[in-house]
């Protein structure tokens, strides 16, 4: 889940994480905070700017009496600390969802849900709700505790759930969303997987032959004092270059990919690589359509959920995970503000398709956003289904027309001079 993430550094609780590609434009803030009955509080709050994080701390109930960023170490450790994966989330709502549809009150619904799950971070995390709502504490309140979990989209809708007395009809909101999220999300990274894997796999052949064979083969064709194929001799040449340079390259690469990650979390890293992402060809229509599919899913569920149309906006900037339409999102906040319209806003975002500005000042002058947002993210979720499929479908060839070519390469920079040895005698 994305949003303000937060732990109580008394309470011993780790500062976890979801999954990292929902974590663009995040910060980490530590806090001292007093609640009202005068209890001291410390602890990190993980959100995407600092006056979000004052804005979270404030709905749970605490005084702020000081916050500041905290720098990440180098390695980023906190990436590696266990978590509780969406996957997870969607379980626990599913089974709340059926739960309440079932009648069960609250506290035998949370006490049943502590054997059920399976995750230890996540039970632990149920267990400590359940203590809390028995002692009186509002569910959204308990949840509100544990940011590193829930999400402030998950949090906002069920404190809504509570106040229209519909929390049964929130949490299978949420689990629809949460599923739909999930689907998009793990279909498009294993999508990727099988091309990763065989572009990977071939590389370090490429490299064992280049390290390990060659320069044996080599050895015996310059004893032979035959001239060789021009393309012989760039294989012998990288070869050569890395037997003497190849630790070297390695380390270069390591640092250089050590280098890129740090300053993909800057603020000026994360603008580059998020409009790298819009503009790349082929794939930046994926971006965009995925994008576009999560804005308006998320934006449907908080409206239909009853939350505020600018807090709405607010939470799904948040939850898109990209800073330029997190921008847009934020310009069509002031404007909704100024008493404009969320259509009129958007409309002057370029990376906004018309379609989404249109239908939405259709279901901004008939009443129906709700519906119409409903349509617009069924439709990118039809062509993100669609264009990674093609995707794929593209890529297989592709693969196959490189790789056969490098291997077709490397065969005949070794089988050309046999064969003009073995003739030679």
């Amino acid at each position: 889940m994305l949003g303000a993430q937060f732990s109580n550094i008394s309470a011993g609780v780790p500062l976890n994480g979801t999954c990292l590609a929902e974590k663009i434009g995040m910060a980490v803030f530590e806090y001292k905070a007093k609640t009202f009955q005068g209890e001291e509080r410390t602890g990190v709050i993980e959100t995407s700017s600092k006056e979000a994080a004052l804005d979270t701390l404030q709905q749970s109930n605490m005084i702020v009496t000081s916050i500041e960023e905290r720098k990440t170490g180098l390695m980023g450790m906190d990436i590696f600390r266990r978590r509780v994966k969406s996957k997870d989330i969607v379980v626990f709502s599913r089974q709340l969802a059926t739960l309440f549809e079932a009648r069960i009150p609250v506290v035998q619904a949370f006490k049943t849900l502590v054997g059920e799950t399976s995750n230890p971070v996540l039970q632990k995390t149920v267990a400590q709700i359940l203590d809390d709502i028995s002692g009186g504490l509002a569910l959204s309140q308990a949840l509100a505790k544990h940011p590193n979990v829930f999400s402030a989209f998950f949090i906002s809708l069920v404190r809504s759930g509570e106040e229209s007395g519909k929390l049964q009809e929130v949490f299978s909101y949420l689990a629809d969303y949460l599923e739909r999220s999930n689907y998009l999300t793990t279909k498009a990274r294993n999508s990727m997987i099988y091309p990763a894997f065989i572009l990977l796999a071939f590389m370090g052949v490429l490299v064992v032959m280049l390290v390990v064979v060659i320069p044996k083969l080599m050895t015996i064709f310059q004893e032979t004092g035959q001239q060789m194929p021009f393309y012989t001799q760039l294989i012998m040449y990288l070869s050569l270059f890395l037997q003497k340079w190849g630790v070297a390259v390695l380390i270069l690469l390591i640092a250089g990919a050590l280098f890129v990650w740090r300053w993909s979390q800057t603020v000026s890293g994360k603008l580059f690589f998020h409009q790298l992402q819009l503009s790349l060809p082929v794939f930046g229509g994926l971006y965009k359509k995925l994008y576009m599919a999560r804005f308006t899913d998320n934006l449907r569920t908080l409206i239909m959920g009853g939350i505020p149309i600018l807090r709405s906006l607010s939470i799904s900037g948040d939850v898109v995970g990209n800073v330029i339409y997190q921008k847009a999102i934020a310009d069509a906040i002031e404007s909704v503000k100024g008493g404009g319209t969320i259509s009129d806003a958007l409309e002057k975002a370029p990376d906004i398709p018309v379609l989404v500005t249109q239908m939405m000042r259709i279901g901004e002058a008939t009443g129906r956003l709700d519906f119409i947002l409903g349509s617009i993210a069924k439709f990118y979720q039809r062509e993100v289904d669609s264009a990674l499929e093609n995707l794929v479908a593209m890529i297989e060839p592709i693969l196959i027309i490189v790789l056969g070519a490098g291997v077709g390469l490397l065969v005949a920079s070794v089988l050309v001079p046999m064969y003009n040895m073995v003739g030679s005698i």
